[in-house]
């Protein structure tokens, strides 16, 4: 997978994730700065902290660790099986 393909990949499994259940769509800002940070940061605890973070500045809620926990390993394999293609 290339980088575009990566990022469509990472921007789908966020819009699915849906933390406040308000629908798909509803979350373009936070997509945006997690997808920036799924390439800045290789750690699942380090980025798991910043979409906790992403997104209880928008929302004024706090989501559990354990989800962003979640959503944080799944993204940073999305990313690492797109950087391993041949």
């Amino acid at each position: 997978m290339d980088n575009q393909e990566v990022n469509v990949e990472l921007v789908m499994l966020l819009d699915e994730w849906d933390p406040f259940k308000i629908g798909k769509g509803n979350y373009d800002t936070e997509i945006a700065d997690c997808v920036y940070a799924v390439h800045k940061i290789d750690s699942v605890e380090e980025l798991a902290a910043k979409i906790q973070k992403i997104y209880e500045f928008s929302f004024e809620e706090t989501i559990p660790m354990e989800n962003c926990l979640s959503i944080s390993a799944k993204l940073l394999l999305t990313k690492e099986s797109g950087s391993c293609a041949l």
